[in-house]
């Protein structure tokens, strides 16, 4: 579930390992990258962590960071 805090879209998600996790974090990227909004993200071992914000709208919560979380949504 994603939770609005500090002007940022945040959400942690567990996978079974380090090749679910990084397999995943595959999708995204060619998720993001299609739509020009890239995520700020970090990955330890199985977790992959997300905040999502628009640098060039002030680092606010856009429907660009919106449209994106939905799509990662999509991929879990």
């Amino acid at each position: 579930m994603w939770k609005e805090e500090n002007n940022t879209l945040k959400r942690t998600l567990e996978f079974n390992d380090f090749t679910e996790a990084f397999g995943f974090m595959a999708k995204v990227a060619i998720v993001a990258e299609k739509m020009g909004h890239h995520p700020n993200w970090s990955n330890v071992y199985n977790k992959v962590s997300f905040e999502l914000t628009t640098h060039d709208e002030g680092n606010t919560i856009t429907e660009k960071d919106r449209k994106l979380a939905e799509e990662i949504d999509k991929l879990v």
